[in-house]
């Protein structure tokens, strides 16, 4: 991490880091034969901050390196590394929520070929902005969702920079006046296009078991956890087309959702057509965990 810089003026954009140094936004530069510009080859991270402190940073740090092992790369930096880079990104928004976004690229190795080089160096970026989560409304009214078919590509685990799918699905419900597109693989739910899936059906929260075909979530987890927590029943099991057209509540939870309720699939009310029970319960559940990750009386960073 040589070559650390202080150029930002107070009032300029928050600093990036880019391969062992900060600087302006407009300051950072890659090859454009970087294998992330030719070939999307490459993993990325989105971390929520709340109130200046990392949410789950373990979790999602290890979600990375499974992220790289799937695509054959090794992590160029270590947990203590990773951790110095994100307080100090944070730092420059004291007391804010942010949103963290790490991505390593394979780097450059000077030409342009399909088959994976040996001994390049990779391109490391991250940067943090103010979050934008979902409003009171959204949250207490729900949003609208439209059921489309699965084009995705067969590692769905890995969270990788090559999203165009995940674009054009999100394009087109954004399109039809949806909020988000539940993917449909086999006559199974799988998860949105941007986000995880939950049902609740008959007093039962249920969501995909993890697989190649979803995104391990981290506040997919943290939503399991607190039912077992709270003694909600839950379980991971297949969604099929059926159970989600049936379902009593749909919700979709994302760093950047959080939870949210789905009162609208395919232009059919779920339900009663407003957020159900179950899903205020756990709204409240996830509030108050923030809350207290907010007020530091829950540990954040490596813990």
């Amino acid at each position: 991490m040589a070559g650390v810089g202080h150029n930002r003026s107070p009032a300029g954009p928050p600093e990036i880091y880019l391969n062992g140094r900060f600087l302006p936004p407009d300051e950072g530069k890659i090859s454009v034969m970087d294998r992330g510009f030719l070939f999307g080859d490459g993993v990325y991270e989105v971390i929520p901050c709340y109130a200046g402190r990392l949410f789950r940073l373990e979790h999602h740090l290890q979600r990375l390196d499974n992220s790289l092992h799937g695509i054959r790369m090794p992590n160029p930096l270590d947990r203590a590394q990773w951790q110095a880079i994100l307080e100090r990104l944070i730092a420059q928004l004291p007391g804010a929520d942010q949103s963290i976004y790490l991505q390593i690229t394979r780097g450059s190795s000077g030409r342009r070929e399909h088959a994976i080089p040996s001994g390049i160096e990779p391109t490391v970026f991250a940067m943090t902005q103010p979050a934008v989560y979902p409003d009171a409304t959204t949250l207490a009214t729900g949003i609208k969702a439209i059921t489309l078919d699965d084009t995705r590509w067969k590692h769905c685990d890995i969270k990788a920079i090559t999203l165009l799918a995940n674009v054009l699905l999100r394009s087109e419900a954004k399109d039809r006046g949806a909020a988000e597109a539940i993917l449909i693989r086999d006559g199974f739910a799988i998860e949105g296009a941007a986000s995880n899936l939950f049902i609740v059906q008959a007093g039962q929260i249920i969501t995909p078991p993890k697989s190649d075909h979803l995104l391990p979530g981290i506040t997919r987890d943290l939503v399991l956890e607190l039912a077992q927590q709270h003694q909600l029943p839950c379980r991971e099991s297949p969604i099929s087309r059926q159970m989600l057209d049936r379902a009593d509540e749909v919700w979709v939870t994302s760093s950047s959702k959080e939870v949210t309720a789905v009162v609208e699939l395919d232009g059919h009310p779920v339900g009663n057509g407003r957020p159900g029970p179950i899903y205020g319960r756990m709204a409240r559940f996830y509030s108050d965990y923030k809350a207290l990750l907010q007020t530091g009386r829950l540990a954040s960073g490596m813990t």
